[in-house]
């Protein structure tokens, strides 16, 4: 009897250290906050918790309940209505800026994780949950951006030449579009990751870069960023810092545009070209180049066991938008969508 008690005795302390080391805390702490900053309405605790779940922390809906009460005391939360429901203020908003930075590194890979393992798309069948960006326009703007990104889609410098418009108040995925918004949401080239992973094929992403297009075909990539040391995706940063040349790609061939690296194993390389011709098939062209084992591709070092692979970034469309001048703000590598409630971007 001794021997069971002293084991319940320390899993209870081990809970105990759990629930109130500070630092396991602060980090609970910072992803309540950037669950609720992800969603303009008021989230419960149960909302939150299956939240976190998703995110692999694992925390009961009363314990969540428990650290929004803290948080309440603290500014971070504001608690709206009769139930638990709780809205983010402009205080929690710092908290997250000033978040440290080691909680920081690695979001972008894990992210890519998480949607890749949320993918069901079946390309013989052409439906399932698909990875996508969400973009937000200004309403006033945003039939004269489309207009912008169109050739690009025609061009097919995009994953897909299918997307889901919205308006403020309605969801894609589990995002809400703002007030005075129009919400756009573009294939991710996660889609990749995420089918060849229920293939059986491991894929390693390794970077967001600037790709430079010569005469329509790839060149070299002139820019690169991490996704394992980034807390942002790169699509992100480089179309702020108005990096790409998208618009020029889609009329003269000629131009830098946003790509993705990869690497898969070579024993895989056929069984990828099978399932890249089926995504050709169905009309989704993310994958520009593939390369051979062990081969530099648009001057990028290869694993000597390893497959190179270039893949079209979901954002160009976007980024041609941002380049006219339009008022975009992207929330990319966001969130998971039926393929079917997608529409050709040609019928809106």
């Amino acid at each position: 009897m001794g021997l069971k008690v002293g084991i319940r005795q320390t899993i209870a302390d081990c809970h105990m250290k759990q629930l109130f080391n500070p630092e396991d805390i602060e980090r609970k702490v910072l992803l309540i906050l950037k669950i609720l900053n992800e969603n303009s309405e008021s989230q419960g605790a149960r909302v939150i918790a299956r939240k976190m779940n998703e995110r692999g922390v694992q925390l009961s809906e009363r314990t969540v309940r428990y650290h929004l009460k803290l948080m309440d005391e603290k500014g971070l939360t504001k608690l709206v209505g009769r139930r638990d429901g709780r809205i983010i203020t402009s205080l929690g908003l710092d908290e997250i800026n000033n978040a440290r930075v080691r909680d920081k590194i690695s979001l972008s890979i894990s992210r890519i994780d998480t949607l890749s393992f949320k993918t069901t798309f079946d390309i013989k069948k052409r439906r399932g949950l698909v990875p996508v960006n969400i973009s937000f326009l200004p309403q006033e703007q945003f039939k004269k951006a489309l207009e912008v990104m169109k050739p690009v889609f025609k061009k097919k410098i995009a994953v897909s030449n299918r997307v889901a418009v919205a308006s403020a108040g309605k969801y894609l995925g589990d995002v809400i579009v703002p007030e005075g918004k129009i919400g756009l949401a573009t294939v991710c080239s996660i889609l990749i990751n995420g089918v060849f992973l229920k293939h059986g094929i491991p894929i390693d992403s390794k970077f967001g870069g600037i790709l430079q297009v010569q005469n329509g075909e790839p060149l070299r990539f002139v820019e690169l960023i991490n996704y394992s040391g980034s807390s942002l995706d790169p699509s992100e940063i480089f179309i702020r810092g108005k990096m790409t040349s998208v618009k020029e790609v889609a009329s003269k061939e000629e131009g830098k545009i946003l790509a993705n690296f990869r690497e898969i194993p070579s024993l895989s390389r056929n069984l990828a070209e099978e399932i890249i011709t089926d995504f050709n098939k169905a009309g989704i062209s993310a994958a520009i180049s593939i390369g051979t084992v062990g081969t530099p591709i648009c001057q990028i070092d290869v694993d000597i066991h390893k497959v190179g692979m270039i893949l079209v970034g979901g954002l160009n469309p976007v980024a041609a938008a941002y380049e006219d001048g339009f008022d975009v703000d992207n929330k990319a590598m966001s969130t998971v969508m039926e393929y079917e409630d997608l529409t050709v971007i040609e019928e809106i």
